[in-house]
């Protein structure tokens, strides 16, 4: 969940580093630091507490060089203080790292250092690898590369690292596990981070580095190994998004920015997947044949957060079009509980970064105990991309606030495509899959019409802001809708939120209902809007103010907002956009930093 970016060239280091952190604040931004070599005054750092900006300010004018390593910092292991910012050292001061992840028996190994005699200057996990290379050079390890390998036995957990030594000038020496290192290739200089992101302004060819493997990046050349020092072959690849991509095109914020691209974005998941003549879609990734498909008896959705709330919406399309009973589950709980893997059963791992740990030990965890598992990504080529037997992207583009908006939507629009081609396969007939698929083509401009309704969503979120708590409902197609919206308000905006199904409001939630907490409900008109409008009777019944998301105006409603109608199953797709933009403007009333929400990072590597 932390930012690594590192330089190896020609060029002065030290702008490149922070315009490259600057790119990477969204993967964590409590503190941030740098190294930098020169031949003239060898290995030195400058750290600080706080954003890029602050680090900025704390760079003397001459800090020059032409090899570095910069990081920022979500903290894990230690409080965000100056002490605590990476990049760490060891005693001579000759060591730099620079980590993203968890060092498992970081305790351990703090106190094994600790009874050498070793003075520690921080509380993180991370500075035992500066001592623990230091150490394997002074026992004997000739190259850098073999004294990080040496290290790296000692350790337990995840990491993407970067090392840079002063008696090694002519290289950085990088290592994943778990988290992680992409290498981007230059003419007569090289690059190193943890996300594209921090490349593309420079250069589009990339090689990313899979678990268990390193690296040795030099001006002019690099190579790949193992951990056990065997030679490895990675080919570069061409990152599809350019540098255009992560700016904020006119936006006073990224979250706005990616909430405004939702219609082009949605546009871009259905371009060409969709094959009118059979009333279907072309996934031709998903390496699944009509066979296979057809002897699926049941399909499990493992996600966090936004992912898993996507999922959600995932299993009841797949449950609706295809009739394969489907549920989701946090991936995060999933591999915790022992559970049964069913060989006819089919998971789906979804990620935005694909680089999400808990998702991606949950893949591990599947594939070793013999299950199909399918990928809903973002990211080509990410470790979940990789690991899975296939599975569809979701082309939503980079989205750089740490919250998911088109990300979110595009992957339930991929579920939707999902279903669609399952339910083909199945007992689907042509009539539904037309109709469904002028729903999927309907999409981007019912998008554009919401979006036209952002200045009464705006008015709406200033009357609500000082609202203690909210609470958010749904049935059925409603509740995933109910638990992002709850999720996207607590995120930006800091007000406590809930969301429930509708149905389970009056078994004990309805105790919290009163003026100062007022009430989403999720009304789509299907065949539960009857049921819906009750559970709004209740609500008034008891003095309680509510904001309804309907096909039309609801008369016990003190607000409505009124989304676009489309086919059934894909209303909850809609639905959610105005309620994105509902937190956002909440969270811009109250002042709130809205693309870098405290305590929160973009890309959560660690468990």
């Amino acid at each position: 969940m932390c930012g690594i970016v590192g330089y190896i060239g020609k060029r002065d280091v030290a702008p490149l580093l922070l315009e490259g952190l600057q790119r990477l604040e969204y993967r964590g931004y409590d503190s941030a630091g740098i190294a930098v070599h020169s031949r003239s005054a060898g290995l030195r750092t400058a750290k600080a507490q706080g954003r890029v900006r602050e680090l900025e300010s704390r760079i003397p004018k001459r800090f020059t060089g032409t090899t570095g390593i910069a990081h920022t910092r979500w903290a894990t292991h230690g409080a965000p203080t100056d002490a605590n910012a990476h990049p760490h050292l060891d005693t001579e001061g000759k060591v730099a790292v620079v980590h993203n992840g968890i060092i498992d028996n970081a305790s351990d190994l703090r106190a094994k250092l600790t009874a050498d005699g070793v003075p520690l200057a921080s509380d993180t996990d991370t500075e035992v690898l500066a001592h623990l290379v230091a150490r394997a050079g002074a026992d004997g390890a000739e190259t850098l590369e073999e004294a990080v390998r040496q290290a790296l036995r000692h350790v337990e957990g995840t990491y993407g690292i970067a090392v840079l030594h002063e008696d090694f000038p002519d290289r950085i020496v990088v290592a994943r596990n778990g988290s992680p290192v992409v290498l981007g290739i230059g003419e007569r200089e090289m690059f190193v981070a943890s996300d594209v992101a921090a490349l593309v302004s420079h250069t589009r060819q990339v090689v990313t580095l899979g678990d268990g493997e390193m690296a040795t990046i030099k001006a002019d050349d690099y190579r790949t190994y193992t951990t056990e020092g065997s030679r490895t072959s990675a080919s570069p690849e061409t990152v599809e998004w350019a540098a255009e991509s992560y700016d904020m095109g006119g936006h006073d914020t990224y979250m706005h920015k990616e909430i405004a691209e939702q219609a082009d974005a949605v546009d871009r998941v259905l371009r060409g997947r969709i094959d009118d003549r059979f009333a279907t879609v072309h996934l031709g990734g998903l390496n699944l044949d009509a066979r296979e498909a057809r002897g699926v008896r049941r399909v499990k959705i493992l996600g966090c957060g936004s992912a898993y709330h996507a999922g959600m919406i995932g299993a009841q399309l797949i449950e609706e079009l295809a009739r394969i009973p489907a549920d989701a589950e946090p991936a995060s709980e999933f591999r915790y509980r022992n559970p049964v893997v069913d060989p006819d059963t089919l998971y789906i791992a979804v990620s935005q970064s694909g680089e999400t740990y808990d998702t991606l030990a949950a893949v591990q965890e599947l594939k070793r105990k013999g299950a199909r598992v399918l990928g809903v990504v973002n990211v080509v080529g990410s470790a979940i991309a990789r690991e899975t037997d296939g599975g569809v992207y979701v082309h939503a583009g980079p989205e750089v606030c740490v919250v998911s908006t088109k990300c979110f939507t595009n992957t339930a629009v991929a579920f939707a495509l999902l279903a669609l081609h399952l339910g083909r396969i199945r007992d689907l007939s042509v009539a539904d899959g037309k109709r469904i698929i002028a729903g999927l083509r309907a999409l981007p401009g019912q998008i554009a019409e919401i979006m036209a309704e952002e200045p009464r969503i705006e008015k709406l979120a200033g009357e609500y802001a000082q609202a203690r708590s909210m609470m958010f409902v749904g049935r059925v197609r409603g509740y995933p809708v109910a638990r992002e919206a709850s999720l996207k308000l607590k995120e930006v905006s800091y007000i406590h939120a809930e969301a429930y199904p509708a149905s389970e409001l009056k078994h004990g939630p309805l105790a919290l209902i009163e003026p100062a907490v007022p009430t989403v409900a999720i009304l789509p008109d299907d065949e539960l809007l009857d049921k819906n409008r009750a559970t709004l009777e209740e609500i008034k019944a008891r003095s309680g103010t509510i904001l309804a998301l309907a096909h039309s105006e609801q008369e016990k409603a003190d607000h409505t907002l009124v989304v676009p109608r489309n086919e059934p199953e894909l209303d909850p797709i809609l639905m959610g956009i105005p309620l994105q933009l509902f937190a956002y403007h909440t969270a811009l009333a109250l002042g709130r930093d809205i693309d870098k929400p405290r305590n929160l990072a973009k890309s959560v590597t660690v468990e």
